[in-house]
Parts: C-alpha cells; sequence; structure tokens
C-alpha cells in the first residue's frame, strides 16, 4: 500500500471490512457509478479515507457479509446460499452501501420468502430466475421420498512429520458414521451401509453406530445430493498431540466432523 498516500488508487485494492480483509481490483469497486464505494474510490485521495495499521482502507461494517457485496458488484448477480437466513441484513449492507438495485431484488426476495413460509412452500435461495430452475431440480428428487435427517460422522487420525521436515507427510485412517433412522439409512446407502454393530434392529428406530464401508465423503455426500438431501449443518473439533515430550517428533492429531443432511 506503498501508494496509498499518492493522488490515485492502486488497481489491486486491500480492504478490512469489520475485521475480515478482501484484496479486490478498483474496477471492481467502482462497478456502479453513485454507489458509496464508487464515490468513495473515485472522488476521494487514498488520503482522505480511513486505513487500520496495515494500511488496509478500513470500513466499519459487518465483515461476512461483504463478501456478497463484492460478489455483486462482480457482475451485478448474486446467488445466495442455501437456506440462507440473513436477507434483511445484507438488504441493511446494500442500503449502507448505495447498492439501490441490490437492496430493491434482496427487498422483493423477502416478501416472496415471507409469503413462502406463509403458504408452507421452501424458501428460495438465489436471486437469479435461471438458478430457481436448478433449485427445483435438486428438488426433484424429494418426490416420493420421506423426510427425515442423517448425520454423517468422520473420524481421523492424521501423522504430520516434524516440524523441522520441509516435506511432511501425513498418514490418515477415516472411518465415516451414519446416525439417523434406520428405514432412512438403508434407503440411502443401501449395500454400502456396514450394520455389523447395530444388526437386526426395527426400521422405525433410530442408530448411531452404522458406518459406510467406503472412506471418501464425496461418495456419501454424491449419494444424499441424489436422493434429494442437502446439507444444514456441520461442526468440528480437533486435538493435537506429541508421542512424545520432543518437539522433534512426530505430531497426531484426532479430529471429528459432523455433517447434518435434511430432505
Amino acid at each position: 500500500m506503498a501508494q496509498s498516500d499518492s493522488d490515485s488508487f492502486p488497481d489491486i485494492v486491500e480492504l478490512n471490512v469489520g475485521g475480515q480483509v478482501y484484496v479486490t481490483r478498483l474496477k471492481t469497486l467502482t462497478a456502479v457509478p453513485n454507489s458509496l464505494l464508487w464515490t468513495k474510490f473515485t472522488k476521494s485521495s487514498p488520503s482522505e479515507l480511513p486505513k487500520d495499521s496495515k494500511q488496509r482502507f478500513f470500513f466499519d461494517r459487518d465483515g461476512f457479509l461483504f463478501r456478497y457485496i463484492l460478489d455483486y458488484l462482480r457482475d451485478s448477480n448474486l446467488i445466495l446460499p442455501d437456506f440462507f437466513k440473513e436477507r434483511r441484513r445484507l438488504q441493511k449492507e446494500a442500503d449502507f452501501f448505495l447498492l439501490h438495485e441490490l437492496s430493491k431484488r434482496l427487498a422483493a426476495d423477502s416478501k416472496a420468502s415471507s409469503c413462502n413460509e406463509e403458504s408452507g412452500d421452501p424458501e428460495e435461495a438465489e436471486l437469479s430466475p435461471a438458478t430457481a430452475t436448478s433449485e427445483a431440480a435438486l428438488r426433484s428428487p424429494v418426490q416420493g421420498g420421506k423426510a427425515g435427517y442423517i448425520t454423517i460422522g468422520y473420524r481421523g487420525t492424521y501423522t504430520i512429520g516434524r516440524d523441522i521436515q520441509t516435506d511432511a507427510k501425513f498418514r490418515r485412517v477415516a472411518r465415516i458414521t451414519v446416525c439417523g433412522k434406520i428405514s432412512l439409512a438403508k434407503e440411502v446407502f443401501g449395500e454400502t451401509l456396514n450394520e455389523s454393530r447395530d444388526p437386526d434392529r426395527p426400521p422405525d428406530r433410530y442408530t448411531s453406530r452404522y458406518y459406510l464401508k467406503y472412506n471418501f465423503l464425496e461418495q456419501a455426500f454424491d449419494r444424499l445430493a441424489e436422493v434429494g438431501f442437502r446439507m444444514v449443518a456441520c461442526s468440528s473439533t480437533g486435538t493435537c498431540s506429541y508421542t512424545s515430550n520432543d518437539p522433534n517428533e512426530d505430531k497426531i492429531w484426532t479430529s471429528y466432523t459432523e455433517y447434518v443432511f435434511s430432505r
């Protein structure tokens, strides 16, 4: 940011928005005429804008939601994640940055979502008409399928080489567990489901002891997507220990992650 005190802005601009760091092009920030960012970066000089301790231009706004502001500035379109629940907050950010068209679209989408909730229809998470078709296509496998939740657990142990090694290697041993209703788990995973730890349970009961016969999460995710499930939550924990008190010895990491899917 050596040019920050000159009369012009650099082509690549570093921003600190509410503690989140972003790096983007000047033409992206000035893509919408008369917006706040357009005004700041065309009508002001670098020395006039507030900066943090590392000379990044600072905006005291929601740093996490700013990613969607940047996405919109890049191509004047915005696709939000499934089950996005912060439309009103994002609309507030759009209003602050004087992105009037984005604010109108978010307001209309929030109104449509409220109507869908009142009528029992699932909430549309995307703003583009073309993507609404793909959303409907994703939901089509749900027809005839039982609703419910499946939790995928992923256990792993990683042995990482010593810090002094320039080319550290690691070994992984993993097991993918399946928790949920017996009938639902069998419907989704079929013969790839290992029932040896919890055999002969009635289909209307629940289990947390099943696991899959393969060790690739993507296989499980692909299968869940094919039958209409979507990820709605995930969490992870991890611990690190040494095999001895010698810091030059290998480190062993143990992790456990859960992914919750819903249909």
